[in-house]
């Protein structure tokens, strides 16, 4: 068994982030890493090809990257005025995600409206929360309206994709039993967790080896990961279910980070995004059709992906304005909302081996997902840095006539009544 492959798809990773900060490139590292895919694969120089070690590490990647995805939603803003104009807004999306698969299908780019709808009503939480928080929005009203958003956004599509496109599924009634079945085992694994978080010596001997060269922490978050996925397959569902409510789990279980194992998040971000995630992306850009851009057919095609989805997440947003101080930080709210890249990557793949999506198309649609995630982002903080200066302005300015009315009020000469 060679490693070469391995070994290059590792150097690719470890060289990318580089490029990226020498080069002050405005691409996350996913897109770039992608693009290296398609440049050493098989279809570009072909220095590499993705065979069994890396099939293997990709796969173990991808669990991981919705691993983290779930390690990213914020049930406690699933509530309240906020949740439910979110609501409201994915509702309307999913409608929105059902015409336009159903255009797309009605023209033969694909041919499952359905599967279509499910990959464009999702958005990419883990690439726009670092946006949010860099442009200091994140406990904004625009940053929690839109991470309410995603969540739903991220919950949903996952469910989807391995109830109803599962490669071994079975049928939809027995999928939803097992799919019922499945969330039990995990809800009574959850409360075995908490019940066992209680357990003092357990405890204790928890924060004793958290900081060793056991990481208790992360291997058990490793075996909940695995044991979960594995789980959702015994099931007939997909893999990525079990990985992403796993991440959900941990989430909602784990309230006690800053004090008692406050870099527990970091270790496992530096697992995933430092070792098995880059695996995925580069993997993923080895295995795109990219002859098919040579089609001057496949490349138009690019546009109409992007614009679906803007149609089905970037519209909905606009019911925020209910809730949003202007039109900019609306703007904002939907060039994040339509920001996405792994569902459609995730469900492209099954979509093609399915035979739901043509490759050639799968192709123009993960391309339409690597412009959302390269512009979008990048947009939304401008016009966020922009909307939060017109607010100060607007403030200082208010505070001058206020400032000018008492001075005026205080200097008015006093009338005097002589009776």
């Amino acid at each position: 068994m060679s490693l070469n492959s391995a070994a290059l798809v590792s150097v690719l990773a470890l060289l990318a982030p580089l490029v990226i900060r020498l080069g002050r490139l405005p691409v996350p590292d996913a897109v770039l890493l992608i693009i290296l895919g398609i440049i050493v694969g098989p279809q570009g120089i072909g220095w590499a090809r993705v065979d069994e070690p890396v099939q293997v590490l990709s796969t173990i990647g991808l669990s991981f990257l919705l691993f983290v995805s779930g390690l990213e939603i914020r049930l406690d803003q699933l509530g309240g005025k906020i949740a439910q104009v979110a609501l409201k807004s994915f509702i309307l999306s999913s409608v929105l995600a059902l015409a336009v698969g159903g255009f797309l299908r009605s023209v033969h780019l694909v041919h499952s409206a359905l599967l279509v709808a499910v990959i464009f009503s999702a958005t990419a939480l883990g690439v726009i929360v670092p946006v949010l928080k860099d442009s200091d929005a994140i406990n904004e009203p625009v940053g929690k309206i839109v991470v309410a958003g995603a969540s739903l956004a991220e919950i949903f599509p996952v469910v989807l994709l391995s109830l109803l496109f599962s490669e071994k599924a079975r049928g939809l009634g027995s999928q939803v039993t097992l799919l019922t079945i499945f969330g039990a085992l995990v809800a009574i694994v959850g409360l075995l967790i908490f019940s066992l978080e209680k357990w003092h010596t357990l405890r204790l001997a928890f924060q004793n080896l958290q900081n060793t060269t056991a990481e208790i922490r992360v291997r058990a978050a490793v075996a909940l990961l695995l044991g979960f996925a594995a789980l959702a397959t015994s099931f007939g569902l997909e893999a990525i279910l079990g990985a992403f409510l796993a991440g959900v789990a941990i989430s909602l279980l784990d309230k006690d980070t800053e004090n008692t194992h406050p870099l527990f998040r970091t270790k496992l971000q530096a697992v995933g995004f430092g070792a098995l995630i880059p695996y995925f992306f580069v993997a993923t850009g080895m295995s795109l059709n990219v002859r098919s851009f040579h089609s001057v057919t496949t490349i138009s095609r690019i546009p109409i992906f992007l614009a679906a989805l803007i149609i089905a997440r970037g519209i909905p947003a606009f019911l925020y304005s209910r809730v949003l101080s202007g039109k900019r930080e609306v703007l904002a709210a939907a060039l994040l909302q339509s920001t996405t890249l792994s569902i459609p990557v995730v469900g492209g793949t099954i979509g093609v081996h399915l035979g739901l999506i043509p490759s050639e198309n799968f192709v123009a649609m993960v391309a339409a997902a690597l412009v959302s995630v390269v512009v979008f982002p990048v947009t939304a903080s401008i016009l966020m840095r922009n909307s939060a200066k017109n607010e100060g302005s607007q403030s200082q300015s208010e505070s001058r006539i206020n400032g000018s009315v008492r001075k005026a009020i205080s200097t008015r000469p006093q009338i005097v009544d002589d009776d």
